[in-house]
């Protein structure tokens, strides 16, 4: 028997579902949602999505501040 120190939701990702979650996480940033929804049950994929959430947070923050 295998005994795997990382927990089976930190094993279950894609690259697309990485693609998806900072997306998502792009998306609700650019539109001003808060850093507060983490659907993502995964670590990484949690971290992906709040990757795109401060990248879109700031590309909003850029663009408030050009108008």
């Amino acid at each position: 028997m295998e005994c795997d120190a990382k927990p089976k939701d930190d094993r279950d990702w894609s690259l697309e579902s990485l693609n998806k979650a900072y997306q998502q996480g792009y998306m609700a940033g650019l539109t001003g949602h808060p850093n507060t929804r983490h659907d993502q049950s995964a670590e990484v994929l949690a971290a992906a999505w709040e990757a795109g959430w401060d990248d879109g947070h700031e590309q909003l923050l850029r663009q408030q501040k050009s108008a």
